[in-house]
């Protein structure tokens, strides 16, 4: 969507028609700022310390919006995988909100709402890393050797505010 249109004065004492900008970095100094489709600044918008906690890392195979993500070292490169509760080696420590490709460039958020497609059916309360790959379940694991992980708190049927916990490894 295209920010809104207004008149700026030109250098010739004439007026010129401007489309206000979406995203911010080199050439945007001086423009008047536009809101995105959920009526938000772009984080490129935004003073440095003030977006969400985000880091770009490598897909080792395909995430689907609001999958839960493992990051580890892929000999020698940080790496993104699905996260679950069956190891203590496969741990949560954020999520996507966009599907990405195998070996494509994940946006890992790790902190704030998780409002992506794959998070639905959430109850109010508590929500623990599942054994599902990815998932979340409102139901803590059991099993030997699993781990429990907090992630955060259903404020929706398709949203977790996230705060990420210590896993316990069940004896």
């Amino acid at each position: 969507m295209a920010g809104e249109k207004f008149l700026k004065h030109d250098a010739a004492g004439g007026f010129t028609e401007t489309i206000a900008t979406q995203t911010g970095g080199g050439g945007s100094a001086n423009l008047i700022p536009s809101l995105d489709a959920a009526g938000r600044l772009d984080n490129t918008m935004m003073p440095t310390g003030i977006s969400a906690d985000t880091a770009s890392i490598v897909a080792s195979g395909a995430l689907a919006a609001g999958d839960f993500v493992n990051v580890y070292d892929n000999a020698g490169t940080v790496t993104c995988r699905l996260a679950d509760a069956s190891a203590i080696g496969t741990r949560a420590h954020g999520y996507v909100l966009a599907a990405v490709a195998n070996a494509a460039m994940a946006t890992v958020y790790f902190e704030g709402e998780n409002s992506g497609a794959g998070v639905t059916g959430m109850v109010g309360g508590d929500v623990f890393l599942s054994e599902t790959a990815g998932k979340a379940t409102a139901t803590a694991p059991t099993t030997s050797a699993a781990i429990v992980q907090k992630l955060g708190v259903a404020i929706a049927a398709t949203g977790i505010n996230v705060e990420i916990g210590s896993p316990i490894l069940l004896a």
